[in-house]
């Protein structure tokens, strides 16, 4: 389709203070690494190393991604813990009220709204200096048929890594939608198995992204969850249970094999 040939950049610039120098990445793992090392226990407050990336999961679809001074938010509800703290963007989708807010505090510097509007999708390429965030939209079933451009999976580039959450996909991206993507090196994937993709499909999608961490979300209860990791098992995933929300990722501490880590939503707290 024209829009993802000849696609229309909404280009954003961000304040002077939160531009920073950011690796770059090109969509692919250039290291592997024989431990664990990217398992920490951390505040959301903490500091995060120039060279690394922090993912916490919060809620649902809902992620926090932080990098040495930019903080982003995915599938942003309004609602992330009874905390003082404004991330400087959010990122919506707008299939569910649960992965969209109408009113999003006026104080987040930049919103970005996932769905199409009277037909016209939505392309977004927000450059942070040391983050880096764009779209690439896919259809939604709605009512019996298909809304186009009701999803979005946003890309965030940093700590040279691609960072990819898919928000609520409804069917298996195109070639040019996967030409869009590129290689993801970490991905959020909703596991729910019916609302979303069926597992068999998801998994032919993990496999053309090449991903080498893949964080389940939107599970809707632990059966469905369980299902979802013993099919990656027997497809050559090794599976690795964190026991808490966050995870600290780097180009040098990717896991030598394709991994499912799971994380436990949490609601931001002091």
């Amino acid at each position: 389709m024209i829009r993802y040939i000849l696609p229309l950049v909404l280009a954003l610039t961000a304040s002077p203070l939160l531009a920073q120098d950011r690796i770059p990445s090109h969509c692919r793992a250039f290291a592997q690494a024989p431990g664990m090392d990217y398992l920490h226990s951390a505040a959301f407050r903490d500091p995060v190393a120039d060279d690394t990336v922090r993912i916490t999961y919060v809620d649902h679809a809902m992620f926090l991604i932080q990098s040495e001074s930019v903080s982003a938010m995915t599938d942003f509800t309004g609602w992330y813990g009874n905390v003082d703290f404004t991330p400087d963007v959010v990122t919506m989708n707008n299939a569910h009220s649960t992965h969209f807010t109408s009113a999003p505090d006026p104080a987040i510097a930049h919103v970005l709204r996932g769905w199409a509007v009277e037909g016209q999708p939505r392309d977004h390429e927000l450059d942070l200096g040391e983050m880096l965030i764009r779209n690439v939209h896919t259809d939604v079933r709605s009512g019996g048929g298909v809304r186009e451009d009701g999803n979005s999976i946003f890309v965030f580039e940093v700590a040279g890594l691609c960072v990819g959450h898919l928000g609520h996909l409804h069917h298996e991206p195109d070639d040019e939608q996967y030409a869009m993507l590129g290689r993801l090196d970490v991905v959020m994937a909703a596991v729910d198995g019916g609302l979303t993709l069926r597992h068999a499909t998801l998994m032919r999608v993990m496999d053309r992204l090449r991903s080498s961490v893949v964080i389940p979300m939107h599970w809707f209860g632990r059966s469905t969850l369980e299902s979802f990791l013993d099919d990656m098992a027997v497809s050559g995933y090794d599976v690795v249970r964190s026991g808490g929300p966050e995870i600290t990722l780097s180009l040098d501490s990717l896991p030598s094999r394709p991994t499912v880590m799971v994380l436990e939503p949490e609601f931001l707290s002091e």
